[in-house]
């Protein structure tokens, strides 16, 4: 939950669309019939495949002529190219686990090749390698068909596992059931006072399956509503502001909720076995794959009813423990709200990926880093981070457009570092109340999202898979860049440089027209950069250099581009296409 949930909603934020809007015309925040470069859409009938699973592909708009595909892992061909014909066709996914590889459709001319449209493809068993995490918050009456279509807009986007936000009934007894006998609720009022349809989440758990992704329950792990003392929660089990358990703990909330929140210590034994039972009560009726444990951040100094300071991060080890005993094969997955809690959270060895939602004390684009590097402290190697990093903040306080630089620069960021970014659900976030759509998204950023998602996962091998970030100096060779290694720094291009295996990974991010060195972009102001355009660059080498290959989201939907070397005195030359936000060079050492 979100620092301050329900805080914007309190004082009078509009709620936008609802989740009934597939019902009512709605076309998703990504157009399925937006062209790609020569008019065509592309995508796969899941986000990811288990190794050796059949891949099925679903173009439209397809050209006449001689129209080619290639499978690519790295720059490397897989196999010879295949000629097409029809909009549907399918390939075999390779044999080996966690791999990441791009489709490339192109024709060819006497002038060389046409790149028409690219998508990327996830071969992974096990969602926690490589998490690319989306969200629903809305559970209006809707059809599978409605449902079906909001999960597709996910699917093209290869996100492999959904929150279910604020869908529960209350925080103290998530699933809506009849007291007496314990039969779910079809229909129940949730905290904001909106209808909730049991239908809706399950038509959507459903559709979310068929595309191999999780289905993710959202929930406090200490939150309790004025009614729950009714319900069985006891005094004894809250935490209190002083010592004499005279005022206990609150998140207060405007008058349109049914309640405000009242905390709990989550690491009260009985309190655990109470929320322990309602979370049996959910996996029995609804075919969720875990739960998303939220909390509030730094309480301050908090007791318990007898008077004892409570420690909370310890308590959040301890209330993962007992839910991972309760139910071992269920994911869990913790929030870290500015980092409180995170090294006890990761510590337990049981959440699948750190989870970190970042705020203005973690506002900049070196606090994203240390986040990251934090968190593999903390965790291990294999940790994994997703940010909820809510964008434009201050301008969704009224309705609008994102504006589409702020957004491509902190992505173009987080992705370079190996994380992953939470802000895909029926709508693009901008707040810690989810349902909040307040800010649409403009069709330059629709398309480039695609892009953007595509590259993270076509070359999460390279991003997220391990290797050592490291310094290599690179030199523009024709005066068309600043350049300088990270940080980030207004007015420069911004390398960022890593070495994994033979291969030595170059970052360019294009802070050129930056005016901020903050993700947050609050009031949708970060300028649009420059296009460079062919620009030269000295990068010092250590060994002998085999090959360079470039791929940008910007360029040709992520595809591969082999680039022309001339080697030099301990360094190469090369030219790129062009730099918008972000390039990506691979530099392959001779083995």
């Amino acid at each position: 939950m979100r620092q301050m949930i329900f805080t914007i909603l309190a004082a009078g934020l509009m709620f936008g669309t609802s989740a009934c809007q597939k019902e009512l015309g709605y076309t998703g925040f990504v157009d399925q019939n937006a062209p790609a470069e020569a008019g065509i859409s592309l995508s796969t009938d899941k986000a990811v495949y288990k190794p050796g699973e059949t891949v099925t592909f679903t173009a439209s708009e397809m050209p006449a002529g001689a129209i080619y595909i290639r499978y690519m892992h790295l720059g490397e061909q897989l196999g010879d190219e295949q000629p097409l014909s029809g909009d549907t066709w399918t390939w075999t996914a390779p044999a080996e686990d966690f791999k990441g590889y791009m489709a490339e459709v192109y024709q060819k001319s006497a002038s060389g090749e046409n790149i028409l449209v690219t998508i990327a493809v996830d071969v992974s068993s096990d969602w926690k390698k490589f998490p690319r995490y989306g969200f629903l918050a809305t559970f209006n009456e809707m059809s599978a068909e409605a449902c079906d279509a909001v999960i597709a807009d996910l699917n093209r986007l290869h996100i492999n596992g959904v929150q279910f936000q604020d869908w529960h009934w209350k925080h103290h007894w998530p699933l809506a059931q009849d007291k007496t006998s314990g039969a779910p609720l079809e229909t129940y009022i949730d905290i904001a006072s909106r209808d909730t349809y049991l239908s809706t989440i399950r038509n959507y758990i459903s559709s979310a399956h068929n595309y191999g992704m999780k289905a993710i329950f959202y929930n406090l792990c200490f939150g309790a509503l004025d009614d729950a003392a009714e319900d069985g929660v006891r005094e004894e089990w809250y935490i209190f502001k002083d010592d004499s358990h005279g005022t206990k703990d609150s998140h207060e909330l405007g008058s349109m909720f049914k309640s405000s929140i009242y905390l709990t210590d989550p690491g009260n034994g009985e309190w655990q076995e109470y929320l322990g039972e309602k979370n049996d009560a959910v996996y029995e009726n609804l075919a969720f794959d875990g739960y998303q444990i939220d909390q509030l951040g730094s309480r301050g100094t908090v007791y318990d009813y007898d008077g004892n300071t409570v420690d909370l991060t310890a308590g959040y080890a301890s209330f993962i423990n007992a839910m991972k005993t309760r139910h071992q094969d269920k994911s869990l997955i913790m929030n870290a709200v500015s980092n409180f809690g995170s090294e006890q959270i990761l510590g337990t060895g049981k959440v699948d990926f750190a989870y970190n939602e970042m705020w203005k004390d973690e506002d900049q684009f070196t606090d994203l880093r240390k986040a990251i590097e934090d968190n593999k402290e903390y965790g291990g190697d294999d940790m994994q981070t997703v940010f909820a990093a809510y964008m434009n903040y201050d301008k969704a306080d009224n309705t609008g457009s994102f504006n589409t630089p702020g957004v491509l620069l902190t992505d173009a960021v987080i992705f370079a570092l190996g994380g992953s970014h939470l802000e895909m659900g029926e709508h693009m976030l901008c707040k810690e109340y989810f349902p909040n759509s307040n800010l649409g998204m403009t069709e330059e950023l629709k398309k480039s999202i695609i892009s953007y998602y595509d590259f993270m996962t076509a070359y999460q091998n390279l991003l997220r898979d391990g290797g050592e970030f490291n310094d290599v100096t690179v030199t523009s060779t024709d005066s068309q860049m600043n350049i300088k290694s990270w940080e980030p720094a207004t007015g420069n291009v911004i390398t960022l440089c890593k070495e994994t295996g033979d291969r030595q990974i170059v970052h360019l991010l294009n802070f050129s027209q930056a005016n901020s060195t903050s993700w947050r972009d609050l009031d949708g102001t970060m300028p649009e950069p420059v296009q460079i355009v062919n620009p030269t660059v000295d990068i010092n080498v250590g060994k002998e250099v085999a090959a360079v290959w470039m791929a940008s989201p910007d360029i040709d939907g992520g595809a591969h581009k082999v680039l022309p070397f001339t080697p030099g005195e301990g360094k190469i030359r090369i030219t790129l296409p062009s730099l918008k936000y972000w390039d990506m060079i691979v530099i392959e050492y001779d083995k």
